[in-house]
């Protein structure tokens, strides 16, 4: 195996760009206090062909200015946009049992709390509002997005694989492909 092992990596921040001209980056941290992206360096990119030592410069608009070990121009640091950075799980600290990492979600079934499948969750998303779950599956014309709160994500079950929603009925009624009302 070439890179590392899926399970045992955690994505904490993405490379947003270059920022200023003499390589420093803008780093966007996943993590709930974004400068402890810090203390989980080296950090991977997806495919473990590299790995970087990150030291924070100062906070700034949508992020983190960053130095990483290696990157000493602008150029390379633009090169490195989007690039996704990892850190080994066991690096990580170990979560309440109402927190999650969101690699530990992705792919779980998703169930409404009546029981019916409604799909799997494809991704977490977060404009600033909170974290939304974007379930996906056969039954569905267009992803559902649900609120990740306790009132609309009742249970998450990480040993069953499987979490159960409670969405508003306005969203269901959009996502549903070929289910409309004709009663007048």
């Amino acid at each position: 195996m070439s890179g590392p092992d899926r399970d045992s990596m955690i994505c904490v921040g993405a490379i947003a760009g270059a920022f200023g001209v003499r390589g420093e980056v803008r780093v966007k941290s996943f993590c709930s206090e974004p400068e402890d992206i810090a203390g989980y360096a080296p950090l991977s990119t997806e495919d473990g062909a590299h790995s970087y030592t990150l030291k924070i410069t100062r906070a700034v608009k949508g992020g983190l200015a960053c130095w990483l070990g290696g990157v000493k121009t602008r150029e390379q640091a633009e090169a490195l946009r989007g690039v996704r950075l990892f850190a080994p799980r066991d690096r990580l600290p170990a979560l309440p049992d109402d927190e999650f990492y969101h690699a530990d979600l992705i792919g779980l079934d998703v169930l409404d709390t009546g029981g019916a499948r409604l799909g799997r969750l494809h991704a977490i998303h977060d404009h600033g509002a909170g974290d939304f779950l974007e379930i996906t599956g056969p039954g569905l014309k267009t992803p559902l997005l649900i609120p990740f709160t306790l009132e609309a994500v009742p249970t998450v079950d990480l040993a069953a694989r499987r979490i159960i929603v409670d969405p508003p009925v306005e969203v269901l009624g959009e996502g549903r492909g070929g289910e409309e009302d004709d009663t007048e």
